[in-house]
């Protein structure tokens, strides 16, 4: 099975945003951006590209599955 890792700390601390904001941005809680974070919550399509937009990061570089 493949392995899941998440990136999305690394770019949204690069865009100065805390997980709160980076949540009101892309219309989800707050746990679901630290849920994401801890690779313990695969998004949906939807929720990846309004993520990888807001941080401007390449979802291939956000989301990895090895």
């Amino acid at each position: 099975m493949a392995e899941f890792t998440c990136r999305l700390k690394k770019y949204r601390q690069l865009k100065n945003l805390t997980q709160e904001q980076l949540a009101a941005q892309v219309g989800v809680r707050r746990e679901t951006i630290m849920r994401l974070e801890k690779a313990q919550y695969n998004p949906s399509l939807k929720l990846a590209i309004d993520i990888s937009r807001a941080v401007e990061a390449p979802i291939e570089e956000l989301f990895v599955f090895d």
